[in-house]
Parts: structure tokens; sequence; C-alpha cells
């Protein structure tokens, strides 16, 4: 990742679908800051959002998502009280597998940048399988603009 790209994805405007989580005071550690555990639970909380919204193609029987890989870039803390908000954007779509851009906001500044790449699996079969063409259509227009740069 090139620095004008880490600049960009510590930017609120690179994503357009947003989630927001409360910080509970069980979300902290010794240190007084969320505990990085927490951050991916906040990163899922933002796929979950964008995944199973309204306006997302149906999949068909028996396929389900699983997260193959997620990589976080700790920015800065996050404190409690407040209000984490996590935007979410698509950087790559695959055969069998697209990648989630993320980041995490308190009081818009980024504490944090995630990528994570999810997998289409066939539940009977346990392996990867074909992203369907509508899905994967839907999934395209979703890219972020300038995701090649990022």
């Amino acid at each position: 990742m090139t620095q004008a790209s880490d600049d960009r994805r510590k930017n609120r405007g690179f994503y357009e679908s947003w989630a927001r989580e409360t910080i509970r005071y069980n979300d902290t550690d010794r240190q007084g800051h969320v505990n990085n555990a927490v951050f991916s639970t906040l990163c899922e909380t933002g796929r979950v959002r964008f995944l199973f919204g309204p306006d997302v193609p149906a999949l068909p029987p028996h396929r389900a998502f699983v997260i193959a890989r997620l990589v976080i870039d700790y920015r800065g803390e996050l404190t409690w009280p407040g209000e984490a908000e996590i935007g979410t954007t698509i950087l790559r779509v695959g055969r069998s597998s697209f990648t989630f851009g993320q980041a995490i906001f308190k009081d818009g500044v980024c504490a944090a940048t995630a990528e994570s790449v999810i997998v289409l699996m066939d539940e009977t079969t346990r392996k990867s399988a074909p992203l369907p063409d509508g899905f994967r259509d839907w999934l395209l227009a979703q890219v972020a603009e300038d995701a090649a740069q990022a």
C-alpha cells in the first residue's frame, strides 16, 4: 500500500456504507482503550450491514460467506464512552471471493483501517463456490471509485 492509498483509506469520503456501534465500557482493557479484539467485531458489524441490506441480491440455497483473511492496521485509540463509525466498501471482486476495505472512526478520527477477504462457500462440500452472476455484478457496481489506488 502506498502512502497516497493509505491516506485515502483513512478518509471518510472513501466509504459509502456506514454502521454505528456504541462503545461499551466492557470493550476496554487495562490501558483504558478499546481492546484490539473488539476492532474485528466492529469490522464484522460493517460487513454484515453491507452484505445483508435490503438491496443485496439473494444467494442460492446452501451458500454462505466465510472470512478467509482479516488484516487490521491500528491507527489510534478508541475510548469509552462514545460511538464507533464503521465505513465499508468493496476493493476487489474475484471469481469466488471479494475484498472489503474498512475503517473505524470516532469523532471523525480514523482509529483503524482493515481489509478482509470473503469467500462464498458451498455448505455441502465446504469448498469455495463461484459468485452468482447477479451477485457478482452487484458487487462490481459497489467497488470504490478509486479502489485500484487503495
